[in-house]
């Protein structure tokens, strides 16, 4: 293993993280806030630590695979750990373990509080919270690879360990230039929805910091009201869009943009994504409309939930809580299923979704015609096995990490619909869930040992159970 690149590479993540720290600095120094002091404090201390480790180039720079998982693995352990500092230090949350827990949250995108009065917190911090969306949405070291001089080659590892889904590709033949593609496009998608929700009426501020939730497809808010707070139609519509939008695969939005209409077209992904919003929007309106007394109000609100658990966004414009218990199904089952591949959103992924009912398909076809040749074909191409096996391998351990996890938060005695949607949410990195968890609820009842389970199953379902996994194989560390 290439520990003096591994080491160099983490001393380049943390003055990244260092140099984002001056953004909420910035916002405390404009707002006159105390706060301020303590992402300075933080900012130094992690921009030298990052300096010492990461000043002296190695003369081996290159990242084979086992490097890859490692620093993907350990980086977002790191970024947590130093992001969580500032409210601590600050006093906004004084126990680090909330901290952290928070601080996982927002860098996973995942979007689960413990914080009961959002409202009572400094611009600083409502900044921070937001924009580790943001950053976590794409990855750090995406950002890192994308305008850092890392290795002399081979950074598709990181990439791939990083990047949501189970197909990663790069867009050019340059990995360097094709992760600059990817942010570019972030980046822009982020300011024309934030110009959007301006003409709307909403503050910049708020404009800002929504869009970078919904980017991250994170759902961080700034009040306790959520988007319900500004009680929008116009608003609530640009936002659906965009996470709807920001769950589709970047690869196509940019196919799209160069004009190459017919892959976005032939994407299976894609078109099995929006049917399911489609079908899940239609069966939520339809059950829901008693309530409302309108069938477009229930429209209103179904769409907007829908798109928001299917990408894992998790914002919530009213309490789903009061929801038939068919409508909570629909939005439960969503949690699972999740957003695309390489999109910003998290779940098992449409892709794998449909790989899977594919599979399930050919062994039905394969027992009634023993003799026959069956294949897996998707987005126009036989399937290789290896990627089936992942998949499988894949849907293996999430089951055990959900299985632990279950296990482990059913001590804390809550009733089952609280425990089981608390895992079910931060293994797939949505954010609210039922019950006690709700939309109107939070995390921060739970006991220290459940927060950092929890932490600890946001990481894996962010980085897709394989570069965690792969920290505890014997093997890993033998070869």
């Amino acid at each position: 293993m290439n520990k003096k690149m591994i080491v160099f590479t983490l001393g380049k993540l943390l003055m990244v993280e260092a140099l984002f720290m001056l953004m909420p600095l910035l916002v405390a120094l404009l707002n006159h806030e105390k706060t301020g002091a303590a992402y300075g404090i933080v900012f130094i201390g992690t921009f030298l630590i990052g300096v010492l480790m990461g000043h002296k180039a190695p003369v081996d720079r290159t990242i084979y695979a086992k490097e890859g998982f490692f620093i993907v693995g350990v980086s977002w352990l790191l970024l947590s750990f130093f992001g969580a500092l500032p409210f601590v230090i600050s006093g906004e949350i004084p126990s680090f373990v909330d901290a952290f827990f928070e601080t996982v949250s927002g860098f996973t995108t995942t979007g689960a509080s413990i914080l009961s009065d959002v409202d009572t917190m400094s611009r600083a911090s409502l900044f921070w919270r937001s924009f580790t969306h943001w950053v976590g949405g794409m990855g750090v070291l995406v950002f890192t690879v994308a305008f850092i001089p890392l290795a002399s080659g081979r950074t598709m590892h990181i990439l791939k360990a990083e990047m949501p889904g189970h197909i990663v590709g790069k867009l050019v033949s340059k990995v360097r230039v094709s992760a600059q593609i990817l942010y570019v496009i972030y980046a822009i998608l982020t300011v024309i929805e934030i110009l959007l929700l301006l003409l709307g009426g909403m503050p910049l501020f708020d404009s800002v910091l929504n869009s970078f939730a919904t980017a991250g497809t994170g759902g961080f808010s700034m009040t306790s009201a959520g988007i319900g707070l500004y009680n929008s139609p116009y608003l609530e519509g640009v936002i659906t869009v965009f996470m709807i939008l920001f769950g589709v695969n970047f690869n196509l939005i940019y196919f799209f943009l160069l004009g190459k209409i017919l892959p976005v077209l032939k994407s299976e992904e894609l078109r099995g994504y929006l049917v399911i919003i489609a079908l899940a929007t239609l069966g939520v309106t339809l059950n829901i409309a008693p309530m409302y007394h309108s069938y477009m109000k229930a429209f209103r609100y179904a769409v907007f939930q829908v798109a928001s658990i299917i990408t894992t966004t998790g914002f919530a414009t009213t309490d789903y809580n009061l929801w038939p218990m068919f409508s909570q199904t629909v939005l439960l089952l969503l949690m699972f299923v999740g957003a695309c591949s390489g999109s910003t959103g998290g779940g098992i992924k449409v892709s794998r979704i449909l790989l899977l009912f594919k599979s399930a398909l050919k062994e039905v076809k394969r027992l009634l015609h023993s003799r026959s040749v069956v294949t897996v074909n998707y987005e126009g191409n036989a399937v290789a096995p290896k990627t089936m096996n992942t998949i499988h391998g894949f849907l293996v351990l999430y089951s055990v990490v959900f299985i632990g996890g279950l296990l482990i938060i059913s001590l804390e005695n809550l009733d089952f619909h609280t425990t089981f949607s608390a895992v079910a949410t931060c293994i797939n990195n949505v954010g609210p869930g039922f019950n006690l968890v709700g939309p109107t609820g939070n995390f921060g009842f739970l006991s220290d040992a459940s927060k950092l389970t929890l932490s600890f199953i946001m990481l894996v379902g962010r980085l897709e159970i394989f570069p965690i996994f792969i920290l505890f194989s014997k093997s890993f560390w033998r070869g």
